[in-house]
């Protein structure tokens, strides 16, 4: 009699519940840009982004095996994310060196374009930057600042639109 009404009791549990609804969430906003790092890695103190001192991988943080950036390293990349739909043509997206908090310079520290293009239907870019070898310095590391730049009918995503790339130079 004790199996019976254990049995009943499960019976009725399982009746009344019910599967979950398996919804296909997709994203139904604006189609944006980010950079993929700064969305796995937390900011830098008293910036509103982080500042790389080692070359992160696609779609996860920085660890400690990840090779440093140094003035050695040659040409680097980091991707760009487009969140939302992927699109028929090639995108061009721009993006702009922060002059007032980047210590680096250009043609000395290192180079890069200003564009980078984001290919039909796919949802990533990379941006090239190539660290230069002006030799050892002594005086500590430079800075260089990346920010991406709306473009027609894409917005950048304000919480990730900014990296900074700290190169040793040692």
């Amino acid at each position: 009699m004790k199996k019976i009404k254990i049995y009943i009791i499960a019976l009725i549990g399982l009746s009344l519940s019910s599967c979950i609804k398996n919804d296909n969430n997709t994203y139904q906003g604006p189609t944006q840009l980010e950079w993929d790092a700064d969305t796995y890695n937390a900011n830098s103190v008293g910036v509103t982004y982080p500042i790389f001192t080692k070359l992160p991988g696609y779609g996860r943080a920085q660890v400690t095996a990840d090779p440093a950036i140094t003035r050695t390293s040659g040409a680097i990349k980091f991707r760009v994310n487009l969140v939302g739909p992927q699109q028929n043509s090639d995108i061009t997206v721009s993006y702009i060196v922060l002059s007032a908090v980047t210590t680096a310079v250009a043609g000395t520290h290192y180079t890069t374009t200003g564009t980078f293009t984001i290919p039909a239907h796919t949802s990533f870019g990379e941006v090239t930057v190539t660290i230069l070898n002006p030799g050892p310095s002594a005086l500590g590391p430079k800075d260089l600042v990346l920010e991406l730049v709306p473009q027609a009918g894409l917005i950048v995503n304000t919480n990730d639109m900014d990296i900074g790339i700290r190169i040793a130079q040692n």
